[in-house]
């Protein structure tokens, strides 16, 4: 169980003891979002009039950051779920809204954000994998989700794009862990990060309504909350990034290896595309022009690589040593899920490539 927490330094306390356990297994998997919603980090960037504290989605993306600093599977299990409450900000279902929210912002249902498929069908990448039957008022959903993080065996909701088979436009929906006809695999055995309670899920028979419906039409919604799906996102490599920093310039070896100005080169990178976000965020430029966005993502997840090289070379011969490696090993590891994250770098250079076909033509 975690602690009775007063404040975010607790839990960021909390989520640095146990990073190890996080990254390694499932032992500390389902105090995390409960923990992290008592503290109040996912109420961050959510209306006060809706029950959050106030603020932006980049206070928001700070926020995972700071988490991620600590431990990525953390931040990862935070994204997801602060994802899915953005997709209920963003909906016309006030009655889905007004159900939910509160136990999504206090951790005491976990949401999922299944639309890692959604995103790449969005830029033509590949189809949908949920279909939707007209089954009554309602549709009969079949498919399967193959990766999704933060299903939370005490309860979890999840997000999902399904295609009609009526030729309807396709639609984002919610389903809970106990719809009937909803299966959750055991844990994905991933490379780390296995604190993340990320699984598939396999859909037989669902039914769905309008009281679980999103949004009616996939392609306007999605474009809509892809900005804050892929900036929230790249508060992980921020905060990976700043922890791979720190350590290698508080090592003894970066000073005599003469290594602080390559530590200073990468922290005003860093800060440069931070700005670039926040500002992005801020004035909604990435919504009519993602490819800014894709830029951003692709030049973080560069910087993280680049943060953990210069971490390794700071630590030398220590940090492959089981003994002495520290945090280094486990953030090693963390800083190779970047680039495989939905959408992934290749997608994103693809899907780039492919947008500057179409301005050629």
């Amino acid at each position: 169980m975690s602690p009775p927490l007063r404040n975010q330094d607790e839990a960021l306390a909390w989520i640095s003891a146990h990073a190890a356990s996080l990254d390694a297994g499932p032992e500390h998997a389902d105090p995390l979002v409960p923990l992290l919603g008592a503290a109040g980090f996912f109420r961050i960037g959510v209306p006060v009039a809706l029950g959050g504290s106030g603020g932006s989605t980049f206070d928001a993306v700070q926020a995972i950051a700071r988490v991620a600093e600590r431990s990525l599977t953390a931040a990862f299990v935070f994204w997801g779920q602060r994802c899915f409450i953005g997709y209920l900000l963003d909906s016309d279902n006030a009655a889905l809204r007004q159900r939910w929210l509160p136990a999504l912002l206090e951790g005491e249902v976990a949401g999922a954000t299944g639309l890692s498929n959604a995103m790449k069908f969005l830029s033509g990448i590949e189809s949908l994998q949920v279909l939707a039957t007209p089954e009554g008022a309602g549709w009969r959903l079949d498919g399967q989700l193959p990766w999704v993080t933060n299903l939370r065996r005490a309860g979890y909701l999840v997000a999902a794009a399904v295609e009609p088979t009526d030729g309807r436009p396709a639609a984002v929906v919610a389903f809970t862990s106990d719809t009937p006809g909803i299966t959750r695999s055991d844990d994905l055995q991933l490379l780390a990060l296995r604190g993340s309670n990320t699984a598939a899920i396999r859909i037989e028979g669902a039914a769905s309504g309008a009281a679980e419906l999103i949004h009616a039409d996939a392609r306007v919604f999605l474009p809509r909350v892809r900005p804050a799906f892929l900036g929230l996102q790249c508060g992980m490599s921020i905060g990976l990034a700043r922890a791979s920093l720190a350590a290698a310039s508080h090592s003894g070896s970066a000073a005599r290896a003469g290594l602080q100005g390559r530590v200073a080169a990468i922290e005003a990178a860093l800060d440069e595309a931070v700005a670039e976000l926040e500002a992005g965020l801020a004035d909604g430029r990435f919504a009519t022009r993602a490819a800014l966005l894709f830029r951003i993502r692709i030049q973080l997840a560069g910087l993280v690589r680049q943060a953990v090289d210069l971490e390794l070379d700071a630590t030398g011969g220590r940090a492959y040593l089981v003994a002495t490696t520290g945090d280094f090993a486990r953030r090693w590891l963390e800083a190779a899920f970047v680039p495989v994250v939905t959408p992934s770098l290749t997608q994103l250079h693809g899907e780039l490539e492919r947008q500057a076909a179409l301005q050629a033509a």
